[in-house]
């Protein structure tokens, strides 16, 4: 049995269809969960995590699975949405990823690594949090140029 690509799920395509969509070019990416720092949202989200020439983006793209779905269209509930948002690079004070280097602590309480993100909003410094993993590095040393 051959293994045939997919129609229409062209990586390549979807990026450069993406940067046209924001007027950047993306630097670095991964995913990642977004845990805290973004007053508009108040509970987790899976999402595309980037770093661009303008500064860091997150994407969190609707999905519903068929129970939700049903469950949605039997009480009236209201689609999913995209959730995004963005950072403008001089807004960014400093960008690290929080990795778990003690044995014990990985053993006894794995943690995903954190993309800590402090950047000033309205004259306060804020603190970003997005859970990740290793690949975010790339995104650290391109917001921290």
């Amino acid at each position: 049995m051959l293994l045939r690509k997919k129609e229409g799920t062209d990586i390549d395509k979807f990026w450069r269809e993406y940067e046209e969509k924001i007027h950047e070019k993306v630097l670095a990416r991964t995913l990642g969960r977004y845990i805290s720092g973004w007053a508009e949202y108040t509970y987790p989200l899976w999402g595309l995590v980037m770093a661009t020439t303008g500064g860091f983006r997150f994407h969190h793209f609707p999905h519903e699975g068929w129970l939700t779905a049903l469950t949605r269209i039997t009480t009236g509930g209201d689609l999913p949405e995209e959730k995004t948002f963005f950072i403008p690079r001089e807004s960014i004070v400093s960008a690290k990823l929080v990795i778990e280097t003690r044995w014990w602590k990985k053993i006894l309480s794995p943690a995903a690594p954190a993309l800590v993100i402090h950047y000033r909003l309205k004259g306060t410094e804020e603190k970003l949090l997005v859970e990740t993993d290793r690949q975010a590095a790339s995104l650290v040393e391109n917001l921290t140029k």
